[in-house]
């Protein structure tokens, strides 16, 4: 995108009729990396193409996090938000979105985005924004790298504790036609990422440093060898030496041997833990046995018919008649401490963060699949998603009501933003809330919850066994119960909602189903 002065065409004033709102507001600003290049290869293609994206993907994702889009510059776009937290994480979703709908195409062809988020006090009309904060956020977009998210100091000092990814800073950049430096960051989404680039610096300096304390305490054992031979070859005569040998005949070679005596592994907590008697050194196949798999609590849930959907959203139309079989299904929603066993069997792809005991987020249904993967493989048993028919089934718990204790909301019922309970910046532990007749807990509210199912935005030709419902475009899948970020229209049993098959977003996560 060209220098941006105040977003207005042929006006380098703002209007003489009074003074202009102001406003703190964190800015997006994105812009198309090669545009001309690709314009010039497929010049209404590439046109369909990027307004196409703007319409599915940039504009909606603005909206859910609750943004407001200013303008779109035929390469690029400004939207402008309230919270810092919201606006990154629209920027990742949008960035993450790209990369699935890229994975297809040759490289050369591919739409990628540069984003640069700031925060900063802008003059707000009611179709465009101008100031300093947005003249940062253009020009951190400027160096941001093709498919990535670029962030001001400014906006990571509010976001770094609030949200789940990793930061790689910078440093400072003097920037055109601002006075100061801008601090800039680089955002990793996966929060694992910085780990790895961390881990690889940090290894390489542990590396060094190993090599070199060696080195020193080999000096250092020479030297008193060369100073006290007598005192040294009176020891060594203890232990390797035989009673007759001269202190001076003590071999060079020794040395080493003895350092690395303290190296000699010992018996494992576990296996001095498990008998009161000394524990003999495990053999290779004890110390090669995996742990037992911790399965979730299960409910068994009876089949049967209920009336699934409702007529109070159109994605939730027609009302149809489904039989459900028997299954069962996750008390609770999987737990951080659950799914971390499974990152520590190297089966799931991340490292959760939180409470042993909340739910897990961050989760994206291709990541939930391995977690259900790794549970059949480790248990032989059929351990998978559940339906959205038998999921419903199930949070409904035998009612027909609007919420499962009945038409309106009370306080106390569920983990949402108006549900009565104090507003957070995590969910609740699970069973923090009463469960359903079914006996289940947090199956509205808390985490929003991966089902089976590829999204359809109607029931228009639905299942009516229970089963998933996995055909037509399954680049996106269902998402169940709502969570403690949404407000109570999202606790119902019967609301329903879309999101990437790929992408991880902090208030997503899911339970595990079981068939007999």
């Amino acid at each position: 995108m060209g220098e941006i002065r105040n977003f207005r065409s042929g006006n380098d004033e703002p209007p003489s009729h009074g003074p202009m709102p102001r406003r703190l507001a964190a800015i997006i600003v994105g812009d198309i990396a090669s545009y001309s290049r690709l314009m010039q290869a497929d010049e209404e293609g590439t046109h369909v193409r990027v307004k196409r994206i703007e319409r599915d993907l940039i504009q909606p994702s603005i909206v859910e996090h609750h943004g407001s889009l200013v303008k779109t510059t035929g390469d690029g776009f400004i939207a402008i938000f309230d919270s810092p937290v919201e606006a990154v994480r629209c920027s990742i979703v949008i960035q993450q979105n790209l990369i699935g709908r890229n994975a297809s195409l040759p490289k050369e062809t591919r739409i990628e985005y540069r984003i640069g988020v700031n925060l900063g006090d802008v003059i707000v009309e009611p179709d465009d924004v101008y100031g300093d904060g947005v003249n940062i956020a253009t020009r951190i977009e400027g160096i941001a790298e093709p498919g990535q998210v670029f962030i001001s100091g400014a906006i990571y000092e509010q976001i770094k504790h609030k949200v789940v990814c990793g930061y790689e800073s910078l440093g400072d950049r003097k920037v055109k036609n601002i006075t100061d430096p801008v601090r800039v960051y680089k955002v990793l989404p996966d929060a694992d990422a910085v780990g790895r680039t961390r881990g690889r610096r940090e290894n390489a300096l542990i590396f060094l440093l190993g090599i070199t304390l060696s080195v020193m305490a080999a000096g250092v054992l020479w030297y008193l060898l060369a100073q006290a031979p007598g005192r040294v070859g009176e020891q060594a005569a203890v232990t390797t030496v035989s009673p007759n040998a001269s202190p001076a005949a003590s071999p060079s070679p020794q040395p080493p041997p003895r350092e690395a005596a303290p190296q000699t592994p010992q018996p494992s907590p576990t296996s001095a833990s498990s008998s009161p008697s000394p524990a003999p050194a495990p053999s290779q196949s004890t110390s090669q046995s995996a742990p037992p798999v911790r399965e979730p609590e299960m409910v068994a849930i009876r089949g049967g018919s209920f009336a699934m959907g409702s007529n109070d959203d159109p994605t939730e139309r027609p009302v149809h008649q489904v039989t459900v079989k028997p299954f069962s299904i996750g008390k609770y929603p999987v737990t951080v401490q659950e799914w971390n066993e499974c990152a520590a069997a190297k089966a799931c792809g991340f490292t959760a963060i939180g409470k042993d005991d909340a739910p897990v987020g961050n989760v994206s249904w291709t990541d939930a699949q391995q977690y259900a993967a790794y549970l059949a493989q480790a248990t032989k048993k059929t351990y998978r998603l559940p339906s959205e028919a038998e999921w419903e089934y199930a949070a409904r718990g035998g009612t027909q009501t609007k919420y499962w204790w009945g038409d309106k909301l009370q306080p106390g019922m569920a983990g949402c933003k108006d549900c009565g309970d104090l507003a957070a910046e995590q969910p609740a532990k699970v069973g923090s809330f009463r469960p359903n007749p079914f006996g289940l807990h947090d199956m509205g509210g808390g985490v929003d919850q991966w089902v089976e199912d590829c999204w359809h935005k109607t029931y228009q030709g639905a299942p009516t066994d229970g089963s998933a419902w996995s055909s037509g475009d399954c680049s996106a899948h269902v998402l169940r119960s709502g969570s403690w970020k949404n407000d109570s229209r999202y606790v119902r049993p019967s609301n329903r909602d879309g999101y990437d098959t790929n992408v991880r977003y902090p208030t997503h996560g899911f339970r595990v189903a079981l068939s007999p």
